[in-house]
């Protein structure tokens, strides 16, 4: 019997109750069961020496949401809305984008995992959409978690319109930060009525299936009636499915 393949997801640390515990919403975990995967929690290393082998039974990455990447990463002053940063987390999460890359593991970005993408190849950020872009949509949503609140542009020809099977999708949004400069190997494919970017994947290489989304479709393939989203997570677990070993 082929076994199915297993999906790392990376998480956070917080403290919680006076303890630092790993986190990560199961919306996560969920999303990737549902689409045929078994999925993998790894947390923020202290040491990065042993982040490659935490990816040594994987056969897929993704990247998840969470806190803002420190923009000591892509040599930028912080910006006052810029609170909370984890330099561990984010150390970890590039290590295990390069190690990705370097084993061509398929990879799904999501949120700040979209972000972090960018800045692990050597693109920016604009760190708060509402002063920075200040004719934009409000896209820090989160009281609409589950709600589909602004409409998508996505490139005919992407990864990210195949995986979803549309070019035009109503997503969430849940940031207050997004891509401004697209790191050389790079693409941008999709992108809100206000021209923010919402989709990114990989062109330096055709055989490393890397795709960034900048909403949260974990949040929207709840129950049993099929979406686009749903496409995203099936994308990745057959992506995995060919991975090597």
């Amino acid at each position: 019997m082929t076994r199915p393949p297993l999906v790392a997801i990376t998480a956070t640390v917080r403290l919680d109750q006076g303890m630092r515990r790993v986190r990560l919403n199961a919306a996560y975990t969920t999303a990737v069961e549902a689409a045929g995967a078994v999925p993998l929690v790894l947390p923020p290393l202290d040491r990065l020496g042993p982040v490659e082998r935490m990816l040594d039974a994987a056969d897929a990455l993704l990247l998840t949401g969470g806190e803002d990447v420190d923009p000591e990463r892509y040599g930028a002053p912080r910006h006052p809305t810029v609170e909370v940063v984890n330099p561990v987390r984010d150390a970890t999460e590039i290590a295990l984008v390069e190690a990705a890359r370097e084993r061509m593991l398929p990879t799904l970005a999501i949120c700040r995992g979209i972000q972090l993408l960018n800045v692990a190849f050597g693109g920016s950020l604009v760190q708060d959409i509402a002063s920075e872009r200040p004719d934009s949509l409000p896209h820090d949503r989160h009281a609409e978690r589950a709600e589909r609140v602004h409409d998508l542009e996505i490139e005919p020809a992407s990864r990210l319109a195949r995986a979803l099977g549309t070019t035009r999708l109503a997503v969430n949004s849940l940031h207050h930060q997004a891509v401004d400069r697209v790191a050389e190997g790079l693409r941008a494919t999709a992108w809100a009525p206000d021209g923010i970017i919402e989709g990114l994947e990989w062109v330096g290489d055709d055989r490393w299936w890397a795709v960034g989304a900048q909403w949260h479709p974990e949040e929207l393939v709840a129950g049993s009636a099929p979406s686009p989203d749903h496409g995203l997570f099936r994308t990745l677990v057959a992506e995995a499915g060919r991975t090597p070993r």
